[in-house]
């Protein structure tokens, strides 16, 4: 199962996780965790959200690499449109299979 990560740097990830959480709550099932972070299931594709002071850890696994780079793209420009103010960038790194 490939699997890929983004570190975002901003000093304010917790609203940032809550504002995608609660964006595609409407649609997908959501779960909150007590640490303030946040699990994403789209279909087969899984997204966690943690929230750290300095940063938004988005980590991603999903059944193929296509599915993998569809959440990324999704994923990934949600959050670069919620941080246009703050110049948020999202980096994902490599896929890895593990």
């Amino acid at each position: 199962m490939p699997n890929s990560h983004a570190r975002v740097a901003t000093d304010a990830a917790p609203r940032f996780a809550k504002q995608l959480a609660s964006h595609f709550g409407r649609k997908i099932p959501v779960e909150e965790a007590p640490d303030g972070g946040h699990r994403l299931t789209f279909q087969e594709t899984v997204v966690v959200l943690q929230p750290a002071d300095d940063h938004l850890l988005i980590q991603v696994s999903a059944p193929d690499v296509p599915a993998l780079a569809a959440i990324q793209d999704v994923v990934g420009s949600h959050l670069e449109r919620f941080g246009r103010r703050n110049e948020l960038t999202v980096p994902w790194e490599a896929p890895r299979h593990d």
